[in-house]
C-alpha cells in the first residue's frame, strides 16, 4: 500500500501501538496493513523525531489528493477518542497518517473498497516537538 517513502515512528508510539495490536485476537485487514507499515517504519527515540512527522497525539492537516479540501484531526489511541476532531490510530485514516511527513503521500484502503491517497499538508502540533516525550 505504501509508496517507497520512509516513515518514522517513535519507540514509545511503536511499543504502545504494537501492544494494543497484540491484544487483538484477529486483526481486521486494515489493521494488518497498519502492522505492515509499522514493520517498515524507522523507529526513533522521541527526542530524535523530526518535527514534521505525524506521531501519536499530533494535530495534522491533511487532504485526499482527489480533493482540495483539507481536514484537521488529532491522532489518538482508541480509548482517547473525545470528539469529531480526533481520529483513532485504528481507523483507516489514522492508520494512514502515522509516521508520514509533511508533503508525503500514501495510498491507503478506505471503507467501501475504496483506495484513497492522503497527503500531509501540515503538522500543527507534535508532542515530541513541544518536549512532551512520554505522551
Amino acid at each position: 500500500m505504501s509508496e517507497n517513502t520512509s516513515i518514522f515512528i517513535s519507540s514509545t508510539d511503536m511499543n504502545r501501538i504494537t501492544a494494543l495490536l497484540d491484544k487483538m485476537p484477529n486483526l481486521a485487514n486494515d489493521l494488518v496493513q497498519l502492522d505492515a507499515e509499522l514493520d517498515r517504519a524507522t523507529v526513533l527515540e522521541p527526542s530524535d523525531m523530526p518535527e514534521n512527522v505525524v506521531t501519536m497525539n499530533s494535530t495534522v492537516v491533511f487532504k485526499f489528493t482527489d480533493s482540495d479540501k483539507t481536514i484537521t484531526k488529532t491522532l489518538v489511541y482508541p480509548s482517547e477518542l473525545k470528539s469529531s476532531d480526533d481520529v483513532s490510530i485504528f481507523a483507516p485514516v489514522g492508520s494512514a497518517l502515522i509516521g508520514l511527513s509533511v508533503g508525503q503521500q500514501l495510498s491507503w484502503p478506505m471503507p467501501n473498497d475504496q483506495t484513497k491517497t492522503i497527503e500531509i499538508v501540515e503538522v500543527i502540533y507534535q508532542p515530541e516537538r513541544c518536549g512532551s516525550l512520554n505522551h
